[in-house]
């Protein structure tokens, strides 16, 4: 994007953001070592369940503000560009909050069950 600062991103691994530098390699594991199947196929149901509740919300000054989360195994990761840095604050607190909310009612409600 032109104009734009550099990327940062974090990812958010069993409800913890582990923040991430702007360079950073692609080839890490999916999985937590050592969880079960059962429970790496939770996380990653959760992961992505959390990226289409958080996607739904479209940031409203797409030109200046580009937000991309993705989920890689059971990792969810978000990205952002900006060419404000207060549009990338407001945009990465309100993230974090929505965030927040979607992890609570994972972890009370559970992610639903495959049939």
């Amino acid at each position: 994007m032109r104009g734009a600062g550099p990327e940062r991103g974090a990812e958010f691994r069993g409800g913890a953001a582990v923040p991430q530098p702007p360079a950073e390699s692609e080839d890490r594991g999916a999985g937590a070592a050592g969880a079960g199947p059962e429970a790496e196929c939770g996380a990653m149901r959760a992961a992505e369940i959390a990226r289409t509740s958080l996607a739904s919300d479209a940031e409203p000054h797409r030109v200046v503000l580009h937000k991309e989360l993705t989920v890689r195994g059971s990792i969810l990761r978000a990205r952002w560009r900006a060419a404000d840095p207060r549009l990338l604050r407001v945009s990465v607190v309100n993230f974090l909050d929505q965030l927040s909310l979607v992890l609570r009612t994972l972890q009370r409600f559970g992610p639903p069950m495959l049939h």
